[in-house]
């Protein structure tokens, strides 16, 4: 089996503190997307190399100061070791993937001289390791201390010092390389009590400055471990989440509110303090401040997964990218064009430039998540289908709201189709109906609501039992599909059934039943078979006409599928599964020749391009995959 190949990925992590790293060749960003970690381009971002490894999420990323290695910690499952992994940035490969840590490694530091590795572990680990860079041996360990220590950094010159932050705590410790120890010392800072969650040391080690969630800046003598003075008076809002220091000695810190503030040290009415100078506010709490290696300017990054860019003389500052901080629901291409694709998520649906990865619209309903999208055949509009129950269509250039209809489901709106000439739109609802809709510039009339989707009374009982949080009902209808002719429709839904209507006596035709909650559906170019695939695994080929099941395959060893999309030549289509895995079927054989890695998350959707040139795959963890079609 070979592996499809990742043409682009639109997407960024930026929850990770301090993930976002300016490379010191001047030339690549780094930065972590769910288990990937992606080397792009400052120039061009879209010119990516992946490096894949992870088994989950990462949760810290750190560079080595010559930029030689690069270092990946991980998060994993309560029980589990998180393995930490060092890769060589000239030669992209995995040099040691280091294991002591549990459940998560909570943040990297390399020594200057590039021998050793500092780590430390989560709230369920806790402790310090240090280890040798050439071997992949660990060197010494510690308890970080009594409480939670969220932070690690080495010195600037020193290979045999390091510091630490956290709750209430802030400690340097002194590595005894002889003996293979480190022993701490507490830095006396009186009566004052943060939560420390960053540090900057100078580049002589004469003083660090560490970042709180009290949103001040503290300065502490490194020789003396003793408090300087903090700043600046009014604190930021939502805590200092990353500091950097620029050429002219200016301090940059970034907030949780959204604040980026350049802070110069100076004296105030009560000693030193930091003063505030220019502030500016961004989308999202910022969480990385990547200084550019002899240059003047910053990457920032935020996690509403935002990259800007900050020129420190005159601090102008300028969005780079965007894309989607959460789960992605959906995939739409316009009908045979594929130059441009939508998609949504929480509280947005955005457009995309398929051949750049640039956004080019973004559509804001605050408060909802959009569950499914669609445009109609003419392109006049995008439909959406939202968590409130409400059909909403747009402008696809201006984004401007066209019509909405109220009330459409009880629940929300997790499926529509609309047929070839413009004037029906399908929709399906968590609440099991599948209802028909005239759609006119003046109004939008109801003509049909098909009930036949039902729950069983045993499954609702076993779901209001089992699940402890919020789940769809179990008659859910997940899929639309409608013939070419607009004759008939076919909806999926969780009850276990396909059903196939009539569109002009808006009844059942015929249905489909399987153990399965049905996922996706759709019809074989040609009409005579349709394909189904769901949570036991398993892809089936039906009759189009009488309903009968041709051929079961399985999808996937291990995971439900969640989505497939088949090619306009019906040759091949694609398959998203829950085990993070994109897969390329011959339809006639049903085999898999190819086989995608890159999601962190479930795949949600797939969606080859109309002119048969890509896959595009959206996963929970907010990522937009491109893989190219073998030819």
């Amino acid at each position: 089996m070979s592996t499809l190949e990742i043409e682009n990925v639109i997407g960024f992590a930026g929850d990770v503190s301090e993930g976002l790293i300016a490379h010191p060749d001047r030339k690549n960003m780094i930065y972590p997307l769910g288990s990937n970690l992606v080397i792009a381009k400052i120039a061009n971002p879209k010119e990516q190399l992946f490096l894949q490894g992870h088994s989950n999420k990462i949760s810290c990323v750190a560079v080595s100061p010559s930029g030689r290695y690069i270092a990946t910690g991980q998060i994993t499952h309560m029980g589990f070791q998180a393995d930490i992994i060092v890769w060589d940035y000239e030669k992209l490969e995995k040099v040691h993937t280091l294991t002591l840590h549990k459940v998560k490694v909570q943040s990297l530091s390399f020594s200057p001289s590039e021998k050793y590795l500092a780590s430390l572990g989560g709230q369920d680990d806790n402790n310090i390791v240090i280890w040798d860079v050439e071997t992949g041996e660990p060197v010494c360990g510690s308890p970080a201390s009594n409480d939670l220590a969220l932070t690690i950094q080495y010195f600037q010159t020193r290979d045999d010092m390091l510091v630490t932050g956290g709750n209430y705590n802030l400690r340097v410790w002194e590595f005894d390389v002889p003996n293979r120890k480190i022993r701490p010392t507490d830095c006396n800072l009186g009566q004052l009590k943060r939560v420390y969650t960053c540090i900057y040391v100078d580049e002589n080690d004469e003083f660090m400055y560490c970042g709180s969630t009290s949103g001040d800046l503290i300065q502490v003598n490194l020789a003396t471990k003793l408090f300087r003075c903090s700043g600046p008076k009014t604190h930021f809002s939502e805590g200092v989440n990353c500091i950097t220091q620029m050429a002219d000695g200016d301090f940059i810190v970034g907030a949780g509110d959204g604040t980026v503030a350049k802070l110069r040290l100076a004296a105030g009415r009560g000693g030193l303090t930091f003063l505030p100078t220019k502030s500016a506010r961004l989308q999202g709490s910022v969480t990385s401040l990547a200084r550019h290696p002899g240059a003047q300017y910053l990457l920032i990054g935020t996690n509403k997964s935002n990259m800007y860019s900050l020129t420190n003389s005159d601090f102008k500052i300028q969005l780079r990218s965007t894309c989607h901080y959460s789960r992605i629901n959906d995939i739409a291409f316009p009908e045979g064009y594929a130059d441009v694709f939508a998609t949504c998520s929480m509280n947005d649906i955005r457009v995309w430039n398929s051949r750049t990865g640039v956004e080019l619209l973004r559509i804001n309903v605050q408060g909802v998540e959009c569950y499914c999208i669609t445009f109609m055949k003419d392109g006049g509009s995008i439909v959406s289908g939202w968590s409130d129950g409400k059909i909403r269509a747009f402008g696809p250039q201006s984004g401007a709201e066209l019509y909405s209809i109220n009330d459409a489901h009880q629940g929300g709106v997790t499926a529509l189709a609309c047929t070839s000439d413009n004037e029906r739109l399908i929709s399906g609802g968590e609440d099991g109906q599948v209802r028909v809709w005239k759609v006119t510039k003046q109004s939008r009339v109801m003509i049909a609501s098909m009930k036949e989707h039902k729950c069983k009374s045993w499954l609702l009982v076993f779901v209001h039992t089992c699940c402890s949080r919020w789940s769809p009902s179990p008659a859910t209808v997940n899929d639309i599909r409608v013939r070419a002719n607009d004759s008939e429709c076919v909806s999926a839904s969780s009850d276990g059934s396909c059903i196939i209507w009539d569109m002009s006596r808006f009844a059942r035709n015929n249905s489909l039943f399987a153990s399965t909650f049905f996922k996706s559906i759709l019809y074989h170019p040609d009409e005579s078979q349709l394909l189904t695939c769901g949570t036991d695994r398993k892809i089936t080929y039906w009759d189009a006409y009488d309903g009968s099941g041709i051929r079961i395959i399985d999808g996937s060893e291990t995971a439900e599928l969640n989505s497939i999309d088949i090619s306009r030549d019906g040759k091949v289509f694609a398959s998203g599964a829950s085990d993070k895995t994109v897969k390329l079927w011959l339809y006639d054989e049903g085999e898999v020749t190819h086989e995608g890695f890159g999601h962190s998350g479930n795949v949600v959707k797939v969606k080859m391009s109309p002119d048969g040139v890509n896959v595009i795959s959206v996963g929970e963890e907010g990522a937009i995959f491109k893989w190219r079609l073998p030819h």
